[in-house]
């Protein structure tokens, strides 16, 4: 099977960490069971740009078991696991094309190549899948029954392409569902960013000024985190009710400019551009470490610090130490890419197994579908995100009450007041 990956004597070492993983995974791990039996993506071929972990292969073996023929390509160039990609490509005859620090071009290389496939179904981490496929692969369009989005920076940007007509694809937006962007964004960004910046820099976290820029999901669970730790949490925001309730959670809240001379550690999880930038490096501490757990490389402006340094240094693996004038150093963490993939091994399992459930159970939706969907951007239909929650209680032992009968009628009525 054709591939591109960077040693296929890994694949022992992936194939421990992908059984190691599905352990933690067992939502996923009952619905590949109902696959094998069913065959629901018979016939189908699913492209996907997907961060290539763990976590991702037992995605990728799931979807196999149903039927699917799966071309796979990395959604990053920092979040390769290489020894994954070798077990996906060496145990399962995968074509997967990600090598951990591809450049620009072989990135999009390896894109072309999941496209080559011709998929039916794909599944996009950053929307690059979809964007290439508008313009570069047209012809595709047309086979094409849908495609799964996973995260938020992947659905601004399709909800963009939908607002100015470009979008000619129908894309369920996975990130939307509660199962999803409450638990993965919260706990799994929450616990996988810190993750990502301790065994980066090994820095103590308890009495630090910790500086999050953002407070959507991501951001709440960063702060709740660090907090736990002893940081002290200061959060910057543009959204009025997001800034709110982060004060109303116990956060100091300010601008960035107000924040830039406070904090010890910086980490921008908006999915925007610039919100850090020249003058924040130059009212920074001497030490302060910056880092980025947005999907993009876009939130902190590299090109103005190394425009403003008088040297680079490499003191650690993820770390860069720009020495700006007078002998000041800012630490930027992992190129500025996404930190919790690029320092550590991004979120745990067991956060993956209900994002991942959603990505396969949506996949199945549209391989079913009666009537294919027009283009535009949909949310995870409410049962399989109810079916997801179902499952991860069941597989944590846990037992919830039930409506009544009487309860039903009562909640379906209006007559009965005060």
């Amino acid at each position: 099977m054709p591939h591109d990956i960077a040693d296929r004597a890994l694949a022992g070492a992936g194939r421990d960490r992908t059984e190691w993983a599905a352990q933690h995974m067992p939502v996923l791990r009952s619905i590949a069971d109902r696959f094998a039996r069913e065959r629901p993506l018979e016939g189908q071929v699913i492209g996907a740009c997907l961060h290539v972990t763990t976590e991702t292969a037992n995605l990728v073996t799931a979807l196999k078991a149903g039927g699917a023929r799966v071309s796979l390509c990395a959604s990053n160039p920092l979040s390769t696991q290489d020894d994954v990609a070798a077990h996906l490509a060496v145990d399962h005859d995968v074509p997967v094309y990600a090598v951990r620090g591809e450049d620009h071009d072989l990135y999009y290389s390896h894109i072309r190549s999941t496209l080559a496939a011709n998929p039916t179904i794909t599944l996009d981490d950053g929307a690059d899948l979809v964007s290439t496929i508008h313009r570069e692969r047209a012809d595709l369009i047309g086979a094409l029954l849908g495609s799964m989005e996973e995260t938020t920076t992947g659905v601004i940007r399709l909800k963009a392409m939908a607002k100015d007509g470009a979008l000619k694809v129908a894309v369920i937006a996975v990130n939307d569902a509660k199962t999803k962007h409450m638990f993965d964004n919260r706990y799994g960004t929450g616990q996988s960013t810190i993750d990502g910046i301790l065994r980066s820099t090994n820095a103590l976290l308890a009495g630090a000024a910790f500086v999050i820029a953002g407070y959507g999901w991501c951001g709440r669970g960063l702060a709740h985190r660090a907090r736990g730790m002893g940081a002290q949490v200061i959060v910057t925001e543009v959204d009025p009710l997001k800034a709110i309730e982060a004060v109303m959670d116990g956060f100091r809240v300010m601008p960035m400019d107000d924040a830039a001379p406070l904090g010890d550690i910086f980490v921008t999880v908006t999915g925007d551009i610039r919100v850090l930038t020249a003058r924040h490096f130059a009212a920074m501490k001497d030490g302060a470490v910056v880092a980025n757990s947005g999907h993009f490389d876009v939130e902190i402006d590299k090109d103005a610090l190394r425009s403003m340094a008088t040297g680079v240094l490499k003191p650690r693996s993820s770390v860069e130490t720009f020495v700006l004038g007078g002998g000041k150093r800012v630490n930027l963490l992992g190129e500025g890419r996404l930190i919790n993939l690029a320092g550590a091994e991004g979120h745990p399992a067991a956060v993956m197994d209900m994002s991942f459930a959603n990505q396969a159970l949506s996949c199945e939706y549209l391989a079913r579908g009666a009537a294919r969907l027009a283009p535009g951007v949909y949310g995870v239909p409410a049962e399989i995100d109810a079916a997801v929650a179902a499952l991860k209680l069941a597989a944590m032992g846990v037992s919830i009450d039930r409506l009544t009968a009487e309860q039903i009628e009562y909640l379906a009525s209006w007559e009965v007041g005060t």
